[in-house]
């Protein structure tokens, strides 16, 4: 974990904050692509190319969002203060759909008690 902080000490809190959000967004968004659009146009159309190739075009970027996400709660982690508790709360929430906006709004601010 030694190499992640020192990748990340390099920019600065602000920086990496308005990565969390736009990562937090953008994880939610493919997320819904994902599940939302892509899944269900794949039922519908079993046979068609298409929505196999927008699948895993998309799962792939998903994918992305995802490790970008838990790569960084572990810095976000020391600009909010978050407790054990927290943290296992944040990383949790990578794993249900829409909950990284939950995190972003409620989770992620300085002027949180």
């Amino acid at each position: 974990m030694n190499f992640i902080e020192k990748f990340f000490s390099k920019y600065s809190q602000e920086k990496i904050i308005k990565w969390f959000k736009q990562v937090c967004v953008a994880e939610a968004i493919t997320c819904f692509l994902l599940y939302g659009v892509a899944m269900i146009w794949k039922r519908y159309d079993e046979e068609g190319l298409l929505s196999t190739i927008f699948i895993i075009i998309i799962g792939n970027i998903h994918g992305l969002f995802f490790t970008l996400y838990l790569l960084l709660c572990l810095p976000v982690r020391k600009i909010f203060k978050w407790d054990d508790e927290d943290f296992v709360f944040a990383l949790m929430s990578a794993f249900f759909p829409f909950a990284t906006i939950w995190v972003d709004k409620k989770l992620a601010r300085f002027d949180r008690e």
